[in-house]
């Protein structure tokens, strides 16, 4: 059935639209939901890259990282940091594995990046330069260039913007800027968009010069744009690159707008427990929780479109929880997150989102000992495999415990993939399709469970370390049953979606 929209006219030809439910059972909580694949109209694309990842200058370098949990009911690890060795990106299951995930852009950035020393040489000095607190040597940018080349992942980046980067009177200075880039260019690599700083709306904690603030910010950043402009054109220049509030992401963006070529923002949806935070694994299917990606870049959207209008957006960094996590990140529970954050911010026309990290502390895609998958991995897999760039409109509104997104199929003209996510701990859905589909359900054998199920199947590398080949299972056209605390791609090549060819 259709929904039934009245057209209520109004004096002097004004027209208000109200939107009743009368004729809407197929939208009511708990019923049947018809869904019509050919007919959903594209409403966007995003970049071929959207599905990214950052990796920590920290773990280039080496130095404190956010200390693991040693178990997801760890209540927070004893100290917030432990000190990590430099990051081996020559390994070849990380390399392996974040290949699978191409095209994508890899972030190397962070906090560490404001105040790490470029030495341009292959070995370290034995302590940074005043002003800086850790040193990037050339050999391990030059690991950054090498994996960056294997994996299919151009660099994006931040500069240093320490008081070892600043000229007399304050003044910041390009030379480390410039230093990293002809170094990446010799090395034969492609830095293909930066952002001035990491966050400067964390001054102190981002090791910025004291009293730094966005009149700073902006001075700064109108610098980086000569420099660009001058030495770099090919870079894409973005910013603000802000995480707080409102207020304090207006007063930046407002001083770097005029520069960017794309807007950044950061996002957590909270602190971690290891930061005195109070979020829940209880809350973490709510709709409250998973609603908070939508809010944040309603913020990013409306400064966009009063100060840089027609610019695009991303998101270059975003997590479950600010520092390093909590403990169920690690786990199936936070893939409801990740992959609602994906239908979400795709729908609403953001181009890129950097997940933090790829294989660092608890956020990682990846176990940062081990290299091996977790939950998150295989649920960007199935993304990146299924996903096309162009998005549907499902014409499913979301709703507590179902949320319905629609992209055209990867590489399958006239096909469509369908993002199924039943948040709801404890109640089915009823979906009904009018043509067969193929079906992938993750589910685990508990929410805070470490392995995830494809199909009923755990999914693991197999014998010689291979990924699996993720195979759905054929699905009758007609009703489909879609179980609580699931998560199912339905992918319908034989939909003959207009938009999709």
């Amino acid at each position: 059935m259709h929904e039934l929209r009245w057209i209520i006219p109004l004096k002097r030809g004004c027209t208000a639209f109200i939107l009743l439910f009368a004729l809407a059972t197929t939208r009511a909580i708990g019923a049947d939901i018809s869904l019509a694949p050919a007919n959903m109209p594209r409403i966007g694309i995003v970049d071929e890259r959207f599905q990214s990842y950052n990796i920590e200058m920290v773990e280039v370098t080496g130095g404190p990282f956010w200390k693991p949990y040693a178990a997801p009911a760890d209540p927070a690890p004893v100290g917030l940091v432990s000190e990590r060795k430099p990051k081996d990106l020559g390994n070849a299951r990380l390399r392996k594995l974040a290949a699978a995930l191409a095209p994508a852009f890899v972030r190397i950035s962070g906090t560490s990046a404001n105040t790490t020393y470029f030495a341009d040489s292959d070995d370290a000095p034995s302590a940074p330069p005043p002003g800086f607190k850790s040193v990037l040597t050339r050999r391990q940018w030059q690991g950054v260039v090498d994996f960056s080349r294997a994996v299919g992942a151009p660099i994006v980046t931040s500069f240093a913007i320490s008081t070892g980067a600043r000229a007399t009177h304050g003044v910041w200075k390009a030379d480390q800027a410039r230093r990293l880039l002809a170094a990446t260019n010799s090395m034969g690599g492609r830095i293909a968009a930066a952002e001035l700083m990491n966050e400067p709306d964390l001054p102190t904690i981002g090791g910025a010069p004291d009293h730094y603030d966005a009149a700073a910010f902006g001075r700064d950043f109108a610098a980086l744009r000569a420099f660009m402009n001058r030495e770099a054109s090919g870079v894409k220049l973005l910013g603000p690159g802000t995480v707080s509030g409102p207020s304090t992401a207006a007063s930046h963006f407002a001083a770097a707008a005029r520069g960017v070529d794309a807007v950044s923002y950061h996002f957590y949806g909270a602190l971690s427990k290891r930061c005195g935070g109070k979020q829940t694994p209880e809350a973490a299917l709510s709709e409250a929780w998973l609603s908070r990606t939508d809010r944040t870049f309603a913020v990013y959207r409306r400064l966009r479109d009063r100060l840089a209008p027609g610019k695009p957006i991303w998101l270059t960094e975003t997590a479950e929880a600010a520092c390093g996590g909590d403990s169920w990140s690690a786990t199936f529970l936070d893939t409801f997150r990740y992959l609602d954050q994906l239908g979400r911010l795709a729908r609403a026309g953001v181009q890129i989102v950097m997940h933090n990290t790829l294989a660092g502390s608890d956020y990682g895609l990846l176990d940062e000992a081990t290299s091996m998958p977790r939950p998150n991995y295989w649920a960007a897999l199935l993304w990146r495999q299924l996903m096309g760039r162009t998005v549907l409109d499902s014409d499913v509104p979301i709703q507590p415990g179902l949320h319905v997104y629609a992209h055209c199929e990867r590489q399958v003209s006239g096909g469509v993939t369908l993002l199924v996510i039943n948040n709801d701990r404890t109640a089915a859905r009823t979906l009904v399709l009018p043509e067969p589909s193929e079906r992938y359900t993750l589910d685990a054998a508990s929410l805070q469970d470490a392995a995830v199920r494809l199909n009923g199947v755990t999914l693991v590398l197999d014998g010689a370390g291979e990924i699996p080949h993720l195979s759905g299972v054929n699905t009758a056209a007609g009703a489909l049953n879609v179980a609580p605390a699931t998560i199912t791609f339905l992918i319908i090549p034989s939909a003959r979606n207009g938009a999709c060819r």
